[in-house]
């Protein structure tokens, strides 16, 4: 499960911001997560509130924005969103595309009391 992984680094490095900011409570945790990461969004929302338990971010809440895949083709130069498992143009079907969106795992913003 790397879901677990990914909470425990979430929280390290909103903890580290907490410490360098001075800020004392954060409300929410907002993550932009690609398609292709592969997360399972419950698994790690529950995850992320096991771990923050008894931690100054146990009352945060953590939103999960998930990103979906996108390509462009590098035949017919056309960006699309990728539907299926199968990496292809669907407008002229070939598989060499280049991947624009959907790996991400960013902290996109967080919302705290000053």
């Amino acid at each position: 499960m790397h879901e677990m992984s990914i909470a425990q680094n979430i929280i390290e490095i909103v903890e580290e911001i907490s410490k360098e900011n001075q800020i004392k409570q954060v409300k929410k945790v907002i993550v932009k997560i690609g398609k292709l990461v592969a997360v399972v969004p419950d698994s790690l929302q529950f995850c992320y509130e096991t771990l923050t338990m008894g931690t100054h971010l146990e009352n945060s809440k953590l939103e999960i924005d998930i990103i979906p895949i996108s390509g462009k083709c590098n035949k017919c130069n056309k960006t699309f969103e990728v539907e299926s498992h199968f990496f292809s143009c669907p407008f002229c079907e070939s598989s060499d595309i280049k991947i624009l969106q959907g790996q991400e795992l960013n902290i996109s913003e967080l919302e705290v009391d000053e």
